[in-house]
């Protein structure tokens, strides 16, 4: 028994010390952190994100009013016959005046725990608002403005000083100043009513759906939450293996709701009469002005494009999922919507013969930042340094602060990670921008600060958290995401970083997940988290491979989604969006519409994302397109990374999207281009497919 406890005590030191190898970073990522001055002021070194000011709630007002005071000043100046700077200098300073408590605010708003800085963060929201609100009403700012970008300013400008100055022109007129004070006012309501109606559309399209037990079948019944007489039905139940508990969730939960249809009907047909009081043809044309794509007939041309190109593929992909429907099932049944999502998940664990928890121990949180890390440093020579956080800097424990270090240009700014879950907190992935880059009048550079929030599990006292695939895919989304805030260099805070068009903000984040998906980048940090063992080669292939299953099929629901969005926001309703619905369902996806369904009535991006979801489509096929053009064959080229920095993400928003693009991937940046860009995506996915089925056959075999 001795010996037995001898050989234990030798395998935990031997196990400790490969611990112990781990970077530093890691280290951090794989700890439990613990702020005492979280709940004790008197402990507080500063305050949040280590202004002094904020070492109580009370330090919003005293930003707030300084805010307030500096804007008073700038318009003064804008306004001036013996103005000195440039004017969009001057208007950036007002933007990052009211931004740097704005955005700060409504983070703080949304994140932190205690109620007192919430109640703080929303009054400081509501002031900046208003202020914002003020400025978008004064005739003689706007005026100066308009004055400069028709007839050039005073002093010299360069290209990027004329292309910013009309953004700010054209946010100052999406509030109608321009118009006719009847027409102002009525733009004004418009906007204040569309954003109460999208508000409550939002919390209807996420309420859980409730309805008498007897509906259904007892022997259904079993599988949902019953309360009283009454089932709540929540989500579609996509992970049930009952075909019939799969259509029951999907049917009550997309059962039309007449008040949710009055909001989208209403939301809709606010937006059509917005977009033509400021004078365009439809609330799309609106959207989509000074994106990547500029028009809306690009955006369908795109679509288009890939819907006829995907129909076949897709259908191929369908047929799969209908075999496997008929070998569950005695009786013949139709693959309907409710099906894909379940077979989808089915096949990547049958056809790969793993599961996700065979991948979590070699992913540890610590291991993907490092993996992180690695890149970075391969890429653009920066690297990720965990650095001490200050008593009271931060809102909650188990908050890490990165400095993202160039090796030539010393600290670039500051990612807060506050990854781990608890109450109160969002069940969303997001990134926020705390404070955006700027350069300052003494040619100094105001540091992008910002956070990355996920809702991991906690650390374990065995274990630290340890990562699923889609986590880390998501991580690294993100990461995406920081780092173009980080290396976005520019001149004004108004552009920087991921304040681009829509349909170019997601290219950073969506590239690195090629990044996460590609095995040669995975071996790099994939390691056991507590042996320190490689992950093994097959489930490196394994995970690498089950990001490409039935792609063209989810692809076909993405377009479908994003033409939905488009014909809803393209003039005046002629017909119900249910009507609306079917008829796109029916020429853009593969799987007949389900009567007495109102799915749309769900799509709560219609709010955020309003003539936009195309974006998501535009930015994988632009991170697709520069994937394969610079980095499928090397993964961590540091020539193809140093262009993509200085060509890419170092103009955030200060260079039109659409140029940005030809000129780096030197093509011209059109519907086709970017459609082939996809379906080249599509048809490598599949080859991958194929190769899969080929092993397992071998595999077989040789059984």
């Amino acid at each position: 028994m001795l010996r037995i406890f001898e050989r234990q005590i030798i395998r935990n030191i031997r196990d400790t010390k490969r611990l112990n190898t781990w970077s530093s970073l890691a280290t951090a990522f794989n700890s439990i952190v613990n702020d005492e001055s979280l709940v004790n002021i008197s402990k507080k070194e500063t305050g949040l994100f280590g202004i002094l000011e904020l070492k109580t709630e009370n330090g919003f007002d005293i930003l707030k009013n300084h805010a307030l005071a500096q804007v008073d000043i700038l318009i003064e100046e804008a306004t001036s016959k013996n103005r000195k700077r440039k004017m969009v200098e001057i208007f950036d300073e007002l933007s990052n005046t009211l931004c740097k408590v704005a955005d700060m605010a409504e983070f703080v708003r949304i994140a932190h725990p205690d109620q007192r800085y919430v109640q703080a963060a929303e009054d400081a929201c509501i002031t900046i608002s208003g202020a914002v609100e003020k400025l978008n009403t004064h005739r003689e700012l706007y005026d100066s403005l308009k004055q400069i970008t028709s007839n050039g300013d005073t002093q010299l400008t360069s290209d990027i000083d004329d292309h910013v100055a009309k953004l700010f022109l054209f946010d100052f007129e999406q509030c109608g100043i321009h118009l006719p004070e009847r027409q102002r006012r009525r733009v004004v309501e418009l906007n204040d009513y569309i954003l109460q109606i999208g508000q409550k559309f939002m919390a209807g399209a996420v309420t859980p759906r409730t309805v008498n037990a007897d509906v259904l079948p007892s022997v259904i019944r079993q599988h949902f939450v019953t309360e009283n007489g009454q089932i709540l039905v929540q989500g579609f139940y996509t992970d049930s293996s009952n075909t019939a508990v799969r259509e029951a969730a999907y049917k009550l939960f997309l059962y039309p709701d007449k008040e949710q249809e009055y909001l989208l009907h209403e939301l809709l047909h606010s937006r059509h009469l917005l977009a033509e009081f400021c004078g365009f043809e439809s609330y799309a044309h609106r959207a989509v002005k000074g994106s990547t794509v500029q028009t809306p007939v690009v955006v369908k041309e795109f679509l288009n494009i890939l819907n006829d190109n995907l129909q076949p593929k897709a259908a191929q992909d369908f047929q799969e999922m209908q075999k496997m429907k008929d070998a569950e099932s005695r009786v013949k049944q139709e693959l309907m919507p409710w099906d894909t999502p379940y077979f989808i998940a089915k096949a990547k664990k049958a056809w790969l013969n793993t599961s996700t928890d065979e991948f979590a121990p070699y992913l540890s949180l610590g291991a993907c930042m490092e993996g992180l890390n690695f890149l970075t440093q391969s890429l653009y020579r920066v690297k990720l340094e965990s650095v001490p956080i200050l008593s009271g800097e931060v809102w909650a424990n188990n908050i890490h602060k990165l400095a993202v270090i160039d090796e030539e240009e010393g600290i670039l700014g500051y990612i807060y990670c506050d990854f781990y879950e608890r109450a109160g907190k969002p069940n969303q992935d997001c990134h926020y921008t705390i404070q955006g880059g700027k350069q300052l009048s003494d040619n100094s550079y105001q540091n992008p600060i910002v956070v990355i929030m996920l809702s991991l599990p906690h650390p374990r006292w065995s274990n630290p958290c340890l990562l699923s695939p889609s986590s880390v895919n998501n991580l690294f989304h993100e990461m995406g995401h920081a780092l173009h805030s980080m290396l976005g260099r520019t001149k004004y805070q108004h552009v920087t970083g991921t304040r681009c068009s829509t349909d170019f903000a997601e290219v950073p984040s969506v590239l690195m997940e090629y990044f996460a998906s590609d095995s040669r980048v995975i071996s790099k940090f994939a390691k056991h988290f507590q042996t320190q063992e490689p992950m093994p080669e097959n489930l490196l292939y394994k995970l690498s491979a089950s990001k490409n299953i039935f792609y063209a099929s989810e692809l076909q629901n993405q377009v479908f989604y994003s033409m939905l969005d488009q014909v809803y926001h393209s003039g005046k309703l002629t017909k119900s969006t249910t009507e609306i619905l079917e008829d796109v369902q029916k020429e853009y996806y593969g799987l007949p519409y389900v009567k007495n369904t109102a799915w749309q009535f769900r799509f709560f991006h219609l709010v955020g994302y309003g003539a936009k979801y195309y974006s998501y489509q535009i930015s994988r096929a632009i991170a697709a397109w520069i994937w394969q053009t610079y980095f499928h064959d090397n993964p961590f080229c540091r020539s193809s990374g140093d262009r993509y920095r200085k060509e890419c993400l170092a103009h955030g928003g200060g260079k039109p999207p659409s140029q940005l693009v030809s000129d780096f991937l030197n093509k011209e940046a059109n519907a086709v281009t970017f459609a082939k860009s996809l379906i080249n995506e599509v048809d490598m996915k599949n080859l991958h497919v194929q190769r899969i089925n080929v092993v397992q056959i071998i595999e077989k075999r040789s059984i």
